[in-house]
């Protein structure tokens, strides 16, 4: 079993480890007082007793660390029940919190994937020659360096390449930067005095591990401070320029790149048959990383910043963010939720924070409020793809309510409108943003809230997030009956149409990504299911008569789950045969249109094949004598008595 290590970090805060042990299922050490300093000893030797240990401490890791390093086993968990439990106004009452913190500290969290970048030092300095020919003389030391000028400066060194010409486009990231370059001119290093330049040339192409941006201008790329390998600083700013040498004399070797997000081709609603439908996550990827691929969107794993935004918004969960999982995020969630209650408290709430937020709260912590003792924080490595799905799961885990605290790097966009949508189906009440700079502020904010009741019946939300989204929306909203309407562009919702208008062509069943309009093959009938729409609107874009309308809405009856019937006409029945083919509607629009007037039909036997289906129609048309496809008669078959016959007449 793991051993958990506590401290009460000179007495500064009151730490119960009966109780803790109880309602984590850990075996905990006594209380000790200073297991960083005086009782270092007492550490080392329940660190070398073979079990796994988790010590409760977030400030000294470092000093841990090398304890264990000296003793040659593997280094400890951690968890830091002082800064965000045991040091705040409540303090007292922090046992149900420390609890929960504790158990969710000894979750297993699963290993990101990840994928070996490669730089091998060769570097691309972008700017002008005064300052960039001072920064290359530093760097050509270390790295393979280029010097890219728009002006006329001269080098006075040879350690480094210079070229001369404009930057049109960049492309990639580190270790695999792509450049192109218009009005390249190659420097001549021959002959005496200045040197002399080739002719300018467009359409060049180059390439670089490490891209140094210190030409003053607008950036290369999008989001540049996202940009893994791309260093940029204002050419007048020295220091920062100086900053520059050193990070990039840092990016030579074997990195690792997590893959943040998973994509399955297959699901992604873009587009079918040319016709757009969903760029959700174009709209939002702040770093360029998703282009158009055919009828599905591409994701360069290394252009990708690891924000999580278009996962969060992708209506088909084509898109899955990985680093942790959903299915991880709900388990530290439900081992939050139910540790707490299994510990006495009553109405938790949920606090999701970056490291920016982790930093806030131990300020907080030290100098002023903490945190009040119902409220736990979660930190992610990012929370910008913190969804719909995974806010209305910490409600029906038993949350009373969720706070997201926001940084300054943070990307509000997806946050906002996802928001929006779990705020109006959780009914407005226990789901907020917190946007304060200062750790008193956001403290007093925690405590200043209203606390709503939470769910009297918690529930383990599971499966993606259009699942999870359905399972939590159910329990928040047990006695409604209708559909929730449901903000503009929301994933969810109804089809609606205009049987005046609509033919049952079925165009929308042909190109629907998801399934949810379905034709019966029995009959002209058009027939849905809510639950598989994403409202992406491809149908109402190919609709020719314009009979279709999207209704946003979230319908939590079994109803959703099942096919209705939106349109349905009588078949019409071969003259011919009798076999029912095509709609009776349509067939005798077309007669009333085409009969005797069109000159293909100008008879009344040339009409009835307007009433035939499609085998007896090419019977008829192939038996008629315009027939098309008719070639010249097929000669008799010449026999013996024709040669006999030949010989007789002469």
């Amino acid at each position: 079993m793991t051993k958990l290590l506590l401290c009460d970090c000179e007495g500064t805060q009151s730490v119960d480890a009966d109780h803790i042990g109880l309602a984590c299922d850990a075996a905990c050490s006594k209380v000790h007082t200073a297991l960083c300093t005086r009782e270092m000893n007492v550490a080392a030797e329940l660190m070398k007793d073979g079990e796994a240990v988790v010590i409760a401490c977030g400030q000294e890791q470092d000093v841990f660390r090398d304890l264990a390093k000296d003793l040659g086993i593997d280094a400890p968990a951690f968890v830091d029940l002082r800064d965000r439990a045991g040091w705040s106004e409540q303090g007292q009452d922090a046992s149900a919190k420390m609890a929960a913190l504790a158990a969710e500290a000894l979750l297993p969290q699963p290993i990101t994937r990840s994928v070996d970048v490669i730089s091998e030092g060769t570097c691309c300095i972008v700017g002008s020659g005064d300052v960039a020919f001072d920064l290359a003389e530093r760097l050509s030391a270390t790295l393979a360096v280029t010097v890219v000028i728009s002006d006329d400066s001269q080098p006075v060194s040879r350690a480094y390449d210079v070229v001369r010409g404009q930057v049109r486009t960049v492309q990639g990231a580190l270790g695999g930067f792509s450049i192109n370059l218009d009005a390249l001119q190659q420097l001549e290093p021959g002959g005496r005095g200045t040197f002399s330049w080739t002719i300018p040339r467009d359409g060049a192409r180059s390439s670089c591990d490490i891209l140094i941006d210190i030409a003053g201008g607008t950036a290369f790329v999008s989001a540049p401070a996202k940009r893994e390998g791309y260093l940029r600083a204002d050419p007048r700013d020295a220091i920062a320029v100086e900053r520059l040498a050193f990070e990039a004399a840092q990016l030579v070797g074997t990195f690792e790149k997590p893959l943040y997000v998973r994509m399955e081709e297959t699901l992604c609603a873009h587009s079918r048959a040319e016709q757009v439908a969903c760029t959700n996550c174009l709209d939002i990827c702040p770093t360029g990383a998703i282009t158009p691929a055919g009828e599905h969107v591409s994701i360069d794993p290394m252009i990708c910043a690891g924000c999580g935004e278009c996962a969060a918004v992708c209506p088909s969960t084509a898109i899955t963010y990985e680093d942790p999982p959903v299915s991880a995020l709900l388990s530290r969630m439900h081992i939050l939720a139910r540790s707490y209650r299994r510990a006495g408290g009553i109405a938790p709430r949920l606090l999701v924070h970056d490291a920016y937020g982790a930093e806030k709260i131990r300020l907080a912590a030290r100098f002023g409020r903490g945190l009040p003792g119902d409220v736990i924080p979660l930190e992610l490595c990012v929370i910008s793809g913190f969804g719909h799905a995974e806010m209305l799961a910490a409600l029906a885990h038993g949350f009373a309510r969720v706070d997201v605290l926001l940084s300054p790097t943070t990307e509000r966009d997806a946050l906002d409108r996802e928001l929006e949508l779990a705020q109006t189906i959780a009914g407005g009440a226990g789901l907020g943003l917190i946007d304060e700079a200062d750790p008193d502020a956001m403290s007093d904010c925690l405590y200043d809230q209203t606390v709503p009741a939470p769910l009297a019946d918690p529930v383990l939300p599971l499966g993606n997030r259009r699942q999870i989204a359905r399972l939590a929306a159910q329990a928040l909203n047990p006695q409604v009956e209708a559909p929730l309407p449901l903000p503009k562009d929301a994933p969810y919702g109804a089809v609606a149409v205009d049987t005046d208008a609509c033919t049952l062509c079925l165009s929308c069943v042909s190109l629907c990504p998801s399934g949810a309009l379905i034709d019966n093959p029995d009959m002209p009938q058009l027939n849905f299911q809510q639950d598989a729409c994403l409202q992406c609107g491809l149908c109402l874009t190919i609709c020719p008569e314009t009979a279709i309308t999207l209704v946003p809405q979230f319908d939590l009856s079994d109803g959703a789950l099942s096919q209705q019937v939106l349109n349905e006409e009588e078949p019409f029945a071969c003259v011919e045969c009798g076999a029912l083919f095509g709609v009776k509607s349509t067939v005798e629009r077309i007669m009333d249109k085409l009969s005797g007037t069109h000159p293909m039909f100008a008879t009344s036997e040339q009409a009835r094949m307007i009433q035939m289906c499609d085998d007896c129609r090419v019977n008829a048309q192939f038996q008629h004598q315009d027939n098309p496809f008719q070639s010249n008669p097929k000669p008799r078959v010449v026999t013996t008595d024709d040669y006999l016959s030949k010989r007789k007449d002469h």
